[in-house]
């Protein structure tokens, strides 16, 4: 739940024009955002970029960091290896994202961050937690908009070099046996029809994943070892999704 002085520096930075200071604040009274130092199952940015490579920021959750698959399983990760097969070059993904991140979480890790050069591709994937943490939709509304807008201002200011991918359904997994799996299904798409709408007003690209997710009833192939997250095989299929949308951005 957002706290007064969070919620006011959230509305204060709405009215923001700019996004040229890294600190955000509202006035003297307001507690300042403090840069998070993200050491957890993060990929961290190089100190020396090489501007002939495209850079790549993905930025999200447990899905994101792939909880409970190889390294190289993860989609941001097969999504550069697809990349350098076609020809394109690519650096290694930088991930923000840690497993049980709220969208409260991923504003807080990338409040101070600063992209310089800016990245020529940011994918955004958050909101499971907030769901399953019972988290207000009016409050992933909100946060899930500056996100929306952080990820955008990464990119260089280029909507179409952002990429929302749509919350997974876990109700398919072994894991939502004894939970109620309609209400889960019914509370994604809920959260699903926000960043979705959202998306579309910000004018990025969007990619519904949430209905591949759930083919994983039927296929437990597409089921990671604990039971709850998805495979490196799923993710190779959203990565099938996301890959073409990164080179008709990339050859723009």
């Amino acid at each position: 739940m957002l706290t007064e002085a969070r919620l006011v520096f959230l509305l204060c930075f709405a009215l923001m024009t700019t996004w040229a200071s890294t600190l955000f604040s509202c006035s003297k009274t307001t507690t300042p955002v403090k840069e998070v130092v993200i050491n957890v199952d993060t990929v961290a940015a190089p100190a020396n970029v090489d501007t002939a490579l495209k850079r790549y920021l993905a930025l999200g959750d447990s899905y994101t960091i792939g909880q409970s698959v190889k390294v190289y399983e993860r989609y941001p990760v097969q999504a550069v290896e697809k990349l350098r097969l076609a020809g394109y070059q690519v650096a290694e993904a930088e991930i923000i994202a840690t497993s049980g991140w709220t969208t409260a979480n991923l504003l807080d890790a990338v409040a101070g961050i600063v992209a310089a050069p800016s990245y020529d591709m940011v994918t955004l994937l958050i909101g499971v937690n907030n769901q399953y943490q019972g988290g207000s939709l009016d409050e992933y509304r909100l946060q899930f908009a500056f996100l929306l807008q952080k990820a955008i201002q990464f990119a260089g200011d280029r909507p179409k070099r952002v990429v929302v991918l749509s919350i997974p359904d876990y109700s398919v997994t072994p894991f939502a046996n004894t939970a109620d799996k309609e209400k889960i299904a019914r509370e994604i798409n809920a959260f699903n029809d926000i960043n979705k709408n959202i998306s579309e007003s910000f004018h990025v690209n969007y990619l519904n994943v949430t209905e591949e997710s759930r083919k994983a009833a039927n296929d437990h192939s597409l089921i990671a070892y604990d039971d709850l997250h998805f495979s490196g095989k799923e993710y190779s299929i959203w990565t099938s999704l996301l890959v073409p949308v990164m080179k008709s951005a990339f050859n723009k």
